[in-house]
């Protein structure tokens, strides 16, 4: 049975509790900016292959991750390129996932093998004290099984995933689109997915990009 902690408004015992299941190895579907996702700790290969046999999803995609603070953020990249400051300073804590040159510390099944690995500091104060209470990253993909709409509510995410250990439930995440996904590993940098921060306030920040 999944347990259910209603979190309508900011309660940190709920979220540390939260927490002590990240750090135990379990699985925690938390609200972000967006959608749900699904967390787990970012350091324990284990916990991530349980996640991709939950949503059903192939190795072959690669996994965001979710931070709670900057500090976490420079022991997964291998480099900080200058447009990479300005985004951060710009839109960070917000729906912007900035795609970097993973570090050797970062797993290769978040990456696909890619040498990327995508972060962000996520705009939902619920999904960055989670990571800031567990002490690791948190995996950040949507909470569903893979190719289906992400989920909106917890009873959705109960409904349509099987496995995981507890859920925070933020109510009707009313969403109009997913977060920005942006690649600052190539020049000039590269909108990977459309998604809540408009691509002239992408412009006005760092001057150039382009789409996949």
């Amino acid at each position: 049975m999944v347990l259910k902690l209603e979190i309508l408004e900011i309660y940190e015992d709920h979220i540390k509790e939260a927490s002590q299941v990240i750090k135990k190895g379990g699985i925690v579907v938390y609200p972000t900016e967006s959608f749900y996702g699904i967390g787990a700790d970012a350091t324990n290969e284990e916990a991530i292959k349980r996640i991709l046999r939950i949503k059903k999803r192939r190795e072959t995609n690669p996994i965001l991750l979710i931070i709670g603070n900057k500090k976490m953020l420079y022991s997964l990249i291998e480099d900080m390129p200058d447009i990479g400051h300005k985004l951060i300073n710009r839109f960070w804590p917000g729906p912007l996932t900035i795609v970097f040159k993973a570090s050797k510390n970062v797993l290769p099944v978040l990456t696909a093998s890619t040498g990327k690995i995508g972060i962000r500091m996520s705009g939902n104060p619920v999904a960055r004290k989670l990571s800031e209470f567990s002490g690791v990253p948190i995996t950040g993909t949507s909470a569903n099984i893979s190719g289906r709409p992400p989920c909106k509510s917890a009873d959705e995410v109960i409904e349509q995933l099987q496995g995981v250990d507890l859920v925070l439930d933020a109510g009707f995440l009313d969403s109009k689109a997913a977060t920005t996904v942006i690649d600052v590993t190539e020049k000039p940098a590269r909108i990977i997915r459309k998604g809540l921060i408009p691509e002239r306030l992408i412009m006005e920040c760092i001057g150039e990009i382009r789409y996949a």
